[in-house]
């Protein structure tokens, strides 16, 4: 008897870290920070049991659309390195209850969404879920198109955000959008050239230009980059935020845009990973800036 329950503890124990790994934690969890920072960046006063609200919201949908790229791609993660230990294509959940688990997911997160805040921030958190699980997966043994619709539910959380604070739209959760569009071109491809041997094995197509990590590729990369550096600047315009955060952003910008002229001299693994590097760095500086320097 003892044996026995010892291993059933160690079998929900293992099945608890299994539906843990499923949500992606760590890129859920930016998700729900940029979608704190739009909604905390549109109100006077945060209302902190609000601010916990959208966050958990958008950590949910977020894993919900993870967990349906993982369904849809596991036989795909089997061929990779990176992605061949996840749960599913262990074995270690099935498709049924990572599916389950998906759905409680969605469920909860519209449920907030919608009637925590407001219809119009409702809708685009369940389009985001719908681009990124239903049109973005599918996209990317296609073409490079893909990073282009992936931009689009990436850039959302701080739309979100903004939208369940205020229940409009406008130039400023715009302009929101834009850097967190613009900011993923980058982020994505320097990603998808470094892990380029390892996404060819799942046929994975991420890399503009026919997919070659040369020249060509980085200045792609580099005019996408470009656009950061005057959107930096539009927070300030818009009186969303000082001309302190203007400033951090807009030199961020241009540091973010050196790494690409970097990578352009030696279109190397290596200045592609610190180009990933300076990604990771780059947005919650911005946003933070803008926190701290909000008018």
């Amino acid at each position: 008897m003892v044996t026995t329950n010892e291993n059933i503890s160690i079998g929900t124990a293992g099945k608890v870290k299994a539906y843990y790994e499923l949500l992606k934690f760590r890129l859920s969890f930016l998700v729900a920070f940029s979608g704190a920072f739009g909604y905390s960046l549109a109100v006077e006063r945060i209302d902190w049991e609000r601010l916990i609200l959208i966050s958990l919201a958008g950590f949910l949908i977020t894993g919900a659309a993870n967990i349906v790229n993982q369904v849809k791609e596991i036989e795909l993660d089997k061929l990779m390195k990176r992605t061949a230990g996840r749960p599913l294509p262990t074995g270690r959940l099935s498709v049924k209850e990572a599916s389950i688990y998906c759905l409680i997911l969605l469920l909860l997160s519209s449920y907030i969404l919608f009637f925590e805040f407001n219809f119009k921030a409702g809708v685009i958190g369940v389009l985001s879920f719908i681009l990124y699980g239903f049109v973005y997966t599918p996209l990317k043994r296609v073409g490079p198109i893909s990073v282009f619709v992936g931009a689009i539910p990436g850039a959302f959380p701080p739309m979100i955000g903004w939208i369940a604070a205020t229940n409009h739209f406008g130039l400023e959760p715009g302009i929101l959008f834009a850097i967190q569009f613009f900011w993923q071109f980058p982020h994505f491809w320097a990603i998808a050239w470094v892990a380029d041997e390892d996404y060819q094995k799942a046929g994975f197509k991420m890399l503009p230009n026919n997919g070659h990590k040369d020249l060509r590729t980085a200045i792609t990369i580099m005019i996408y980059t470009i656009f950061l550096v005057p959107c930096g600047f539009v927070p300030y315009m818009l009186g969303m935020a000082g001309v302190n955060s203007a400033m951090i952003a807009v030199l961020c910008g241009v540091l973010f845009l050196s790494q690409t002229f970097y990578l352009m001299m030696k279109p190397t693994d290596k200045s592609a990973l610190m180009m990933m590097f300076g990604s990771f760095i780059y947005l919650p500086i911005v946003q933070i800036a803008f926190l701290m320097d909000k008018v």
